[in-house]
């Protein structure tokens, strides 16, 4: 039987504080599901009482199936006792499984930093790790700085770590937090610690990526002995961010053969969650992340593609389903195709069963800057309208209702005839200003011609408020759609305030089902309003399909 390695996620609180990443509480929220629904070990939420997006999420957490929700803080200060210190007490307080106190373990630190004597700082480890026991099931104790402290003082250091075992911590976690270190420095010093008398089933590894060996250094722990590893997804993290534990898994998982306690399904996630957390902030995915991104298995020409024509394992190190990814052959028409039959077999649907002249006519009812009257065939058009800025990699209901449209199966529910949207912003009370949009639309159903006004605290606000207006009273199971997410990305940055974007929309029934939709214009109302339209369409033709 495989030995077990523990996972402990920290992107909510250190990959939070990666340049650039600004988490809402519901952002906290989705990705600890997604983690949930992983099956990492252990979420760290954040940082109870240091900021309100972390006490607005430890004040409706998350519950989970799977993981254990942790909660992320300090020992006690000097001079305090445990009980009487706000700052542990504020994590404490917080309803979660576990508890993690950082605390300092290099004697430069302590004499500098903190200005106390060194057997002070043992006393407040080990009266922390007893006094937070009193309060929560299981107790971590963060060693920051240990390996230079290791390298310091390596006694001291390991007193440290004896500090917080002898008082009852389930995990003494190593720390390289300025990310300098070497698999080889990390695996001896591990290997020392153990000798010392910390047994490797309570430790735990915690790497920064400063020197690009974040993952390396993690493994090499792991080798020497540790049994817990902490990492981010897609290695977000301060500065050059933290070990990546998408790189992590799969490595512990396929490569050296331990027990995560994830099992095959759930590896087959990794990419989805990649690409979730990289929609969820609004950045542009890493293609050449290893395992989950989307160059991570392309080939292109040469020797390569001949090669893995006959044999994938000429080139790729691992079969890239295992993780939930996919090869591309970057220059192969074939390939292209063959990609889209398997997209099309999902949805019930075949390749051949789609004609050209439909193709066309379809296009024809987008604005697009070529010409519908080019397309080959269903291949040819998605590689056009990809390069347009549509991403029906994420936008799969826009795709499937590409395709249905294609074929004549989508109804016109509804035709938008007009609308007009105004912006208004006025002085209000105390200064501050007041604005408002409102939108005047005309649509025609069933042949009947509907005029609705909507107000909003935004232009698709208010286009949403008068769409609906118009449509619920002939299908009132719109009164269930929400939406979800909306977000904005800039596909064409040279025309400035000019340039291309791409809106994608998140829309749920009410009943657990969700799906992403599409627009694409040089105008992002008119993007916004194209996505919306076919959230809006997805929802009727999977409740009333071709009725």
């Amino acid at each position: 039987m495989s030995e077990r390695v523990y996972l402990y996620d920290t992107t909510l609180r250190d990959g939070a504080q990666t340049q650039g990443v600004d988490f809402s509480a519901s952002d906290k929220l989705r990705i600890a599901r997604a983690l949930d629904a992983l099956g990492i070990d252990y979420i760290e939420g954040g940082w109870p009482g240091a900021n309100p997006t972390d006490d607005a999420f430890f004040a409706e957490p998350p519950k989970f199936r799977r993981s254990r929700l942790t909660a992320f803080g300090m020992t006690r200060r000097a001079g305090r006792s445990a009980d009487n210190d706000p700052g542990l007490n504020a994590i404490l307080a917080a309803p979660v499984a576990a508890a993690t106190m950082v605390g300092k373990c290099w004697d430069f630190q302590v004499e500098v930093a903190l200005g106390i004597e060194l057997d002070e700082n043992l006393r407040m480890i080990a009266d922390s790790v007893a006094h937070a026991l009193t309060r929560v099931p299981e107790v971590m104790f963060d060693a920051e700085h240990f390996f230079d402290g290791y390298r310091a003082n390596p006694a001291y250091a390991v007193e440290a770590l004896k500090a917080a075992y002898a008082a009852g911590a389930r995990w003494m976690v190593l720390c390289d937090t300025n990310g300098g270190m070497l698999p080889a420095d990390i695996a001896a010093i591990v290997a020392a610690v153990i000798a010392a008398g910390i047994p490797g089933s309570h430790l735990g590894i915690h790497c920064h990526n400063d020197s690009d060996n974040a993952v390396a250094n993690s493994l090499a722990a792991v080798t020497a002995g540790v049994r817990q590893v902490q990492g981010t997804i897609n290695g977000l993290g301060e500065r050059c961010g933290n070990a990546n534990l998408l790189s992590i898994i799969p490595n512990l998982m396929l490569k050296m053969g331990f027990d995560t306690g994830l099992d095959a399904d759930d590896l087959k996630g990794l990419t989805a969650i990649s690409r979730a957390l990289d929609e969820v902030l609004d950045r542009v995915p890493n293609k050449r992340q290893p395992y989950v991104g989307a160059s991570a298995f392309a080939h292109k020409g040469g020797l390569h593609v001949s090669a893995v024509a006959k044999d994938p394992r000429c080139y790729e190190h691992i079969d890239p389903t295992l993780v939930g990814n996919s090869r591309t052959i970057v220059v192969s028409d074939q390939a292209g195709r063959s990609n889209m039959v398997s997209r099309l077999s999902d949805l019930g649907l075949s390749i051949d069963s789609v004609k050209r002249e439909a193709l066309v006519k379809v296009v024809e009812q987008m604005q697009v800057s070529f010409d519908p009257h080019a397309v080959t065939d269903l291949v040819d058009l998605i590689k056009r309208l990809e390069h347009e800025g549509y991403a029906y990699d994420q936008a799969t209901a826009s795709f499937e209702l590409l395709i249905r449209r294609a074929l004549g199966e989508v109804p016109d529910y509804f035709k938008l005839e007009r609308y007009r949207v105004i912006d208004e912003r006025r002085p209000g009370e105390n200064g501050k200003w007041l604005t408002l949009s409102e939108a005047t639309l005309r649509v025609l159903v069933g042949g009947r011609e509907y005029m609705e006004v909507g107000e909003g605290n935004g232009p698709v606000h208010a286009f949403d408020v008068a769409l609906r207006k118009a449509l619920t009273g002939a299908y009132p199971e719109l009164e269930a759609l929400e939406l979800a997410d909306y977000r904005v990305r800039i596909v064409e940055s040279t025309a400035g305030t000019g340039a291309k974007t791409r809106v994608t929309i998140e829309s749920t029934d009410g009943a657990g089902r969700r799906w992403i939709t599409v627009g694409v214009h040089t105008n992002v109302l008119e993007a916004s309003l194209e996505a919306l339209q076919d959230s809006i369409t997805t929802m009727l033709f999977r409740v009333r399909g071709r009725g």
